[in-house]
């Protein structure tokens, strides 16, 4: 089954749409993916800066090609997908190309949104509560991290608690300065080369809190895309060199091994 997603050989998962209220009252639409029978468990997963959509291509208007093949792969598995949408909902489109500090979405938003998605899926009669796991990319990775903070009392204020946290290249400076205590079993999977969100606070986040930690070789900030190649983004101002642009692109030794490792976790998360 991993082969066959990979390869995207295999059928798309095909979507539904759902709404749910954040906790901040924002009213957010969600794809949900759903598996043939009833669900092993749930996940709710998290987009990065640039959006749930692909803006361009063949595919603009539809998921972009990275969450439809990880929809894919999941209900391959029999995992039941939710991915709400932060973005569209508060009017943006894309968050990538604007600085940190100007952003009128933030982690705020994207914490409230993470639990209110939690808060929707244990409601839901497909659903085990105590079988729902939190994904997130990039800004939606430092979602994860948030979303997970035991230190916050709107986190505490939360009944349905995940029973695995995996974070795809977050940025990981702000938790270590918010002492960061995770509720929930913590995994990052980190760039070696990321020149966006660098490995180096989340290594040191990891060897704080006791998160597993699996930093993947030659290998840039998006490197699980199915698409693509290594390209420059002069158009982002953040980054190690802000104003400089940063690199994205594949490496698809790493998105394999990185895609193994999550779905071993996500079976033994939800293990009976």
């Amino acid at each position: 089954m991993l082969v066959c997603a990979l390869a995207s050989s295999c059928a798309l998962a095909e979507p539904q749409e759902a709404s749910f209220n954040s906790l901040d009252g924002t009213v957010l639409t969600a794809v949900v993916f759903q598996p043939a029978g009833s669900p092993r468990g749930t996940v709710i997963a998290l987009h990065g800066c640039g959006g749930l959509f692909a803006t361009r291509g063949a595919r603009k208007g539809l998921l972009n090609a990275r969450h439809q093949a990880m929809a894919d792969l999941l209900v391959a598995q029999g995992y039941s997908v939710v991915f709400p949408d932060s973005l569209t909902p508060r009017g943006e489109s894309e968050l990538c190309t604007q600085k940190i500090g100007t952003r009128k979405i933030d982690q705020t938003e994207r914490r409230a949104d993470a639990l209110g998605a939690l808060v929707w899926v244990a409601t839901q009669n497909w659903a085990q509560p105590q079988h729902v796991a939190l994904l997130g990319w990039s800004h939606g990775g430092s979602a994860v991290l948030s979303a997970t903070d035991g230190t916050r009392a709107d986190v505490r204020g939360v009944k349905v608690r995940p029973a695995a946290a995996v974070a795809f290249y977050p940025g990981c400076s702000a938790a270590l300065k918010s002492f960061y205590q995770p509720s929930a079993p913590l995994v990052m999977m980190l760039g070696e080369k990321d020149d966006w969100t660098p490995p180096g606070p989340c290594i040191e986040l990891g060897k704080r809190v006791g998160a597993e930690v699996n930093i993947y070789a030659d290998s840039y900030h998006d490197f699980d895309s199915p698409v693509g190649q290594l390209q420059l983004r002069a158009d982002v101002p953040n980054g190690v060199n802000p104003g400089k642009g940063v690199h994205v692109g594949p490496n698809p030794v790493a998105r394999s091994q990185a895609y193994a490792r999550l779905l071993d976790i996500l079976k033994n998360a939800f293990a009976p």
